[in-house]
């Protein structure tokens, strides 16, 4: 038992920390002996169990939070990267430049193409009324001489003449006529041409497509990156969950929004409102580092608790992901969450602090403190 108690309590002291304001060594070493007696004494009882009411279960987990690859969907050159591993951006957001002068030459080369075809039907106009202009002389003549030919004014072979010169002047006009459709036709073909090359060049500046924090940066500017390749990853820090896993008779009774309590190793005494977002359908074999060799031998259900995004939003620059700890799940929706387990949570940090401006919620109103009276804390 002092072997438990003291790996308890360096679980609570480690230095890694999640959703909590920073504190520096004096504060630490001013908790009292006795609260500290009473602290272990509550996380011990709330490791077994022995504080949980029946509609309420417990099992371990781990911090994740939704992940983005920003890939080039094209072949390049690396020209810049904006940003560094831990920086903080915002859906839309330049992240990289890609540059190739292949397809800008392609681009040149079709606006180049576009002018020709318009240079070639504004020709074909300009003969089409030339054209037209002899063909209204030629019909004319070959009606007149209709007339004539029946009161024997003009000779046979005058009249075959007009009517040959009128057949001309028809067909004239209708080839002009095609090739003016025809420049038309391959004015709409480039600038086609020249809008897919102006949307790949386009696609060469990488944003950021959602508000986030660079997780790793997997290339640097200068290298030649292949179609598809991944430039950055982004962590997508209002989006964040524990997987879990349930055996049957728990996760059968588990509702999809259903309310859910995550306490993390570091910071036990603090206690974060989740819903469940997601249950599998099917059973599965627990990983390793999530259960006892025992609990390994059953078929589990996998479960998402899924972080309260307003309190994502207030503390967003003090998520941390891969943080290791206990997920409660309400089995019953009338069983009340035990003292205990009621949602605390420290004071938000200053207002510099929060999630970008262009966050999906950014316009949410922050999480209350514990003091207030709120249904997330009942």
């Amino acid at each position: 038992m002092r072997l438990v108690r003291r790996s308890l309590v360096v679980a609570a002291l480690m230095g890694g920390v999640a959703l909590s304001p920073a504190m520096d060594h004096g504060a630490i070493t001013a908790v009292s002996s006795a609260r500290a007696q009473g602290f272990v004494k509550n996380l011990i009882n709330r490791l077994r169990g022995q504080t949980l009411p029946a509609g309420i279960v417990k099992t371990n987990g781990r911090i994740e939070a939704t992940q983005v690859d920003v890939s080039s969907k094209y072949a390049g050159r690396l020209e810049t990267v904006l940003v560094e591993e831990g920086s903080n951006v915002a859906q839309g957001q330049v992240i990289a430049k890609v540059s190739s002068p292949e397809y800008e030459a392609q681009l040149r080369s079709a606006q180049a193409a576009v002018q020709s075809a318009k240079n070639a039907a504004t020709a074909a106009e300009a003969e089409i009324a030339a054209r037209q202009s002899a063909l209204d002389f030629a019909k004319s003549d070959y009606e007149r001489g209709q007339q004539l030919m029946k009161t024997g004014y003009i000779t046979r072979q005058t009249f075959d003449q007009r009517r040959s010169n009128y057949d001309s002047a028809v067909a004239s006009v209708a080839s002009f006529t095609a090739q003016r459709d025809q420049a038309l036709s391959q004015i709409k073909n480039n600038e086609a041409e020249v809008e897919r090359i102006q949307a790949i060049l386009s696609e060469l500046t990488l944003v950021s497509p959602r508000n986030g924090r660079v997780q790793y940066q997997l290339a640097r500017a200068g290298e030649v990156v292949s179609a598809g390749a991944p430039i950055v990853t982004i962590l997508d820090l209002t989006d964040v969950y524990m997987t879990v896993f349930l055996p049957a008779a728990d996760a059968g009774r588990v509702q999809v929004g259903g309310e859910a309590r995550i306490v993390l190793d570091p910071i036990p005494d603090v206690i974060i409102p989740a819903n469940v977002s997601f249950v599998a359908a099917d059973a599965q074999f627990t990983p390793k580092t999530v259960e006892t060799k025992d609990e390994r031998a059953k078929l589990m259900f996998r479960l998402k608790l899924k972080i309260d995004p307003q309190v994502l939003q207030a503390y967003y620059t003090r998520v941390k992901t891969g943080i290791r700890g206990m997920g409660f799940v309400r089995t019953n929706a009338d069983v009340a969450w035990p003292d205990d387990l009621k949602v605390n949570l420290p004071p938000p940090p200053k207002a510099s602090d929060a999630a970008p401006a262009a966050s999906p919620q950014a316009a949410a109103p922050a999480p209350q403190t514990p003091d207030a009276k709120t249904p997330s804390a009942q």
